[in-house]
């Protein structure tokens, strides 16, 4: 079981710092609202973080 847990913390680290590489803090900020969302199932911040995701990605270049 921690050896899983290890792993899902090493997975979640490089998502993050690719999200960091490719799209800046701003793209930390939305990740970060995000995840803090759907852990406090509070559907606000989760909806803030994937609409600042969701720009993000649909800026051309």
């Amino acid at each position: 079981m921690p050896l899983i847990a290890i792993v899902v913390a090493a997975l979640a680290i490089g998502f993050e710092q690719l999200v960091q590489w490719k799209y800046g803090p701003l793209g930390i900020v939305g990740f970060v609202l995000l995840t803090v969302g759907i852990k406090a199932k509070n559907t606000m911040i989760s909806g803030v973080g994937a609409a600042v995701l969701v720009l993000l990605l649909a800026q051309p270049g």
